[in-house]
């Protein structure tokens, strides 16, 4: 071959790509048309079919009768409330303003809870006051919160064992 010919007129590359595209995509939605159409006309078949097998079934099978023993009841041990002279408080002001983890807790010794400490918590400005607890004193916590008009209790988080000393609930207090 000398050369290479050209043709008269270019390929119609654009048209030919276009073309073959809307080839593809009605055949792709005829396939999911089909493939819903087999896949939701069985289930009603096969629902209605199963519903008169178990009719059929069910009425054939002679009755048994079966003695139910009730299953031994677990008995929780739950720990009575401790007494507030048994749980010691650690009181953190959050909110910036000075005195009031002290105020808070010659309330809380008022009240008969030991006080671990009272002190600034770590430089945050706490939206909402909160009673924390560590496992175990959930019960104890709630009943502070409720002594307090504190509406919010959890776990603790955030303060290490150093830090809690010997207290098993923080009243973290917020603005």
């Amino acid at each position: 071959m000398d050369r290479a010919e050209h043709l008269p007129q270019a390929f119609p590359w654009r048209t030919a790509t276009l073309v073959a595209c809307a080839i593809a995509a009605a055949e792709l939605v005829a396939l999911i048309a089909a493939g819903s159409a087999l896949l939701v006309h069985p289930a009603k078949k096969t629902a209605a079919t199963t519903t008169a097998a178990a009719a059929v079934t069910v009425a054939h099978k002679p009755v048994v009768h079966r003695v139910v023993v009730p299953a031994p009841k677990v008995r929780v041990v739950a720990h009575p409330l401790r007494p507030r002279s048994k749980v010691e408080v650690l009181v953190l002001n959050g909110n910036g303003v000075t005195g009031v983890a002290h105020s808070e807790a010659a309330h809380l010794q008022s009240l008969g809870y030991r006080i671990g400490a009272a002190e600034n918590a770590p430089p945050h400005h706490y939206g909402q006051s909160m009673v924390m607890y560590v496992p175990g004193y959930v019960k104890e916590a709630r009943r502070l919160a409720r002594e307090t008009d504190i509406k919010l209790v959890a776990p603790v988080d955030g303060l290490t064992p150093a830090a809690l000393r010997s207290s098993r609930l923080v009243v973290l207090l917020g603005s």
